[in-house]
């Protein structure tokens, strides 16, 4: 069960309103902690605002995107007089399918915008405030292909891998205070956005993880920092990570990872 004493009274959800995100909401809400809910689709977030004010606890939604420049302006309004133990930044843009130099560039500075810019803005916000407070947990959800480089996704591989360079730094920063920073990095997760994207997992041997089961994970080694791999997946991570023929390695994932791509 989640300390309501060190991570709420209030959670920040950016990301919140579907798959992990809203998993992360209804397991903060069952432990009494109120939420602050932020995404970019109003419906799919008022429906999962109401699922919770059923239970009890405060419930306010930002339909934000966190694209706009004026986003994280608007967030630090809507939560001036609320006590915030808990950040987790689980929105993220992909770049599945199109390659680097002839894809839309466009595009690309929206998944660093997002992964990177929008991420940063909210840590640099609440982390000052937990310090100050000397308590509190910062959750950056990550992925495990920030630990290699991938085709067709690159840029959003590079981003994760930032991501997780960055949690290190900032646990290193903050743990004297009394806050605990998290990259909690996730492998194939059923998301209702991976579904959407048509991407196979029903692949034999595949390990796909539920969000439900991701999530209390997650929140249950939030003082366990600064990285923590979900879903079993270590051993994975650990082999990615390796220095040494990275040409076969990276080549042999890419070629595993087609797989999972929609039939034609």
């Amino acid at each position: 069960m989640i300390d309501k004493d060190t991570y709420g009274p209030w959670a920040v959800i950016a990301g919140g309103s579907e798959g992990v995100g809203a998993s992360f909401a209804h397991q903060l809400a069952e432990a009494g902690v109120n939420l602050v809910l932020i995404a970019r689709k109003p419906g799919p977030l008022e429906q999962t605002a109401e699922e919770i004010r059923a239970t009890g606890v405060e419930v306010r939604t930002l339909p934000l995107d966190l694209l706009d420049s004026a986003a994280p302006r608007a967030i630090r309004a809507a939560t001036e007089d609320l006590d915030v133990g808990l950040l987790i930044f689980n929105a993220g843009a992909n770049s599945y399918g199109h390659e680097f130099v002839t894809g839309d560039l466009e595009r690309v500075r929206e998944v660093i915008d997002l992964n990177i810019t929008a991420q940063l803005a909210l840590a640099h916000h609440f982390g000052a405030r937990m310090k100050e407070r000397g308590r509190g947990g910062i959750m950056l959800v990550g992925s495990l292909s920030g630990y290699m480089g991938q085709a067709q996704i690159s840029v959003y591989s590079g981003v994760k891998a930032f991501g997780r360079i960055f949690a290190e730094g900032l646990w290193l920063e903050l743990k004297p205070h009394g806050v605990h920073v998290l990259e909690l990095v996730l492998g194939v997760t059923r998301t209702p956005s991976m579904e959407r994207a048509g991407l196979r997992m029903d692949l034999p041997g595949l390990n796909v993880a539920e969000p439900d089961d991701v999530a209390r994970e997650g929140l249950a080694h939030l003082a366990d920092g600064p990285v923590w791999i979900a879903g079993g997946n270590d051993a994975t991570a650990e082999k990615r990570n390796d220095i040494g023929d990275r040409a076969a390695l990276v080549t042999g994932a890419h070629e595993a990872s087609q797989r999972m791509l929609p039939k034609e």
